[in-house]
């Protein structure tokens, strides 16, 4: 065993010296970054827990103006934070490869939407566009308003406790809320499986981590011989039950509809068959009678939007309750604003009043500035990439920093202060600095539903409840993750109002 050990280590050794001597970029090398050692570069920074990790990032951010670079092995990677280099990298179609990370994500989410490539991410993104229509989104309203109605709920009990889990809430209600709306299928008789699911996603995160900073996992020989591919194994196993139980759920029970007809169309029954109501899901299973799309690329598709459309969600509203329980004039003038909205009365929201709630828009896109769930997104630079000194890199990770971007403070007037106004006059900001839901052609495509979810909750819970300080802003840690995740529980006390 140990004498195996030994000989994929010296292969390793040789083809890490062989790579760097073959197709070392030594304009990459000139770039600034903190210091590596010869062959193994800055491999030796990541032997730390995920807290620190994630810590030495924002530290070198703080080090360098605009980008650095770091290398793990024969990888190499450069962390960027410019506005303007951003914008080179995510508005046009040159650098829309995704990066070795994602090559990570692959045995979890396979070739859906997220990792796709080429013209295979234009095919898929072409069939799943009409699902995000605003006249497709409007049908899914009154199902996210019962969501809502039932998260409020479930929060009752909690206004006898001095603190609350936030995530805890809000993650079963994003997760009933997905897959009742995109899938068609309702798991509310079955949360058990949906934690059990939630669970193993967190797992599948932690996984993903450990295999990018160790570089021996880098190789999908080594690692699938490794105790964390099998545990990964055994999550994906998990979310594979959780995807098929809701996938066939939907063939036996789904709606048949001129998808055209419920775009072109605003009427609130157009999108429905009997009792059934339109489901995303049903385009994909529309496009799979055309030959379009095969099942295997539905399970694609549906393991990535349950991920997607739960897990981002869930983490900015915990962020979102957060701080307006930290910053109590901003919570009451949200509530002023849906009071004036309704006439001061407790009638139930309709569509309408969401393009009405202009300042809590405003504290939400505040929040995914302080806090934006897809924290980073990579790129891979297989063309030589221009820096502003002149000097071209080629065959290297680019990370977009989301994170730092978005808090510098040649950007934004006090990046670390929660000002919602901000948001309320023309941006005075680079228009590539501020992107949580990412930017140009591989942006996020389903920002306006997660949009109307996370509005209708936060209106929905302050309509009901005074949040109350427990967790500060200062008190955060973050462990570094696919979803911007703190190290321990956010709190916030409820109390009625």
């Amino acid at each position: 065993m140990l004498f195996s050990v030994w000989l994929i280590l010296c292969a390793l050794l040789v083809f890490v010296l062989s790579y760097k001597l073959l197709i070392r970029d030594d304009d990459f090398f000139k770039v600034q970054g903190p210091k590596g050692l010869f062959l193994i570069g800055n491999s030796l920074d990541f032997l730390k827990n995920r807290v620190d990790t994630f810590a030495y990032f924002r530290y070198h951010a703080q080090r360098f103006k605009e980008l650095y670079k770091i290398s793990v092995g024969s990888f190499k990677c450069m962390i960027v934070y410019s506005p303007e280099y951003v914008e080179t990298l995510l508005s046009g179609i040159q650098y829309h490869k995704k990066g070795r990370v994602y090559d990570f994500l692959k045995p979890w989410l396979k070739d859906g939407l997220l990792i796709s490539k080429g013209l295979k991410w234009q095919h898929r993104r072409k069939i799943l566009t009409p699902a995000f229509h605003f006249n497709i989104l409007r049908h899914f309203y009154t199902t996210i308003l019962k969501k809502c109605d039932m998260l409020v709920a479930q929060l009752e009990p909690e206004v006898q406790k001095e603190k609350t889990d936030v995530l805890a809430f809000v993650a079963d209600f994003t997760l009933n809320t997905i897959c009742e709306t995109a899938m068609g299928t309702s798991v509310e008789d079955s949360n058990v499986f949906g934690r059990k699911y939630r669970h193993a996603v967190h797992e599948l995160g932690m996984f993903i981590y450990e295999r990018t900073v160790r570089v021996l996992y880098h190789s999908n020989f080594i690692f699938k011989f490794s105790y964390l591919a099998r545990k990964q194994n055994e999550h994906i196993a998990t979310v594979a039950s959780f995807r098929n139980k809701v996938v066939n759920n939907r063939r036996r029970n789904r709606c048949k509809i001129d998808v055209d007809s419920a775009m072109a169309n605003s009427d609130s029954d157009i999108a429905e068959c009997g009792q059934k109501k339109l489901a995303m899901l049903d385009i994909l299973l529309k496009a799979e009678d055309e030959k379009k799309i095969d099942e295997e690329g539905i399970s694609e598709e549906v393991d990535t939007f349950t991920f997607e459309g739960h897990d981002t969600t869930a983490a900015a509203l915990q962020y979102i309750f957060m701080l307006l329980a930290n910053h109590e004039k901003e919570q009451e003038q949200i509530v002023e604003e849906i009071d004036r909205i309704c006439g001061g009365s407790d009638r139930a929201l309709e569509l309408a009043d969401l393009t009405e709630m202009k300042y809590l828009e405003c504290c939400i896109k505040e929040a995914l500035r302080l806090y934006p769930p897809v924290f980073f997104i990579t790129r891979n630079v297989d063309t030589p990439f221009e820096l502003k000194d002149g000097m071209l890199v080629n065959n290297t990770e680019m990370v977009v920093s989301i994170f730092d971007i978005q808090r510098r403070a040649d950007q934004f007037v006090e990046p670390l202060k929660f000002v919602p106004e901000r948001f309320m006059t023309e941006p005075t900001w680079h228009r590539y600095a501020y992107i949580p839901f990412s930017a140009g052609p591989r942006n996020c495509i389903g920002q306006k539903f997660a949009m109307m979810e996370m509005k209708l909750a936060v209106a929905s819970v302050l309509r009901k409840y005074r949040l109350r300080p427990v967790t500060k802003p200062d008190d955060i840690v973050f462990i570094l993750d696919l979803i911007l995740r703190p190290q321990d529980p956010i709190y916030v006390k409820f109390e009625s109002r």
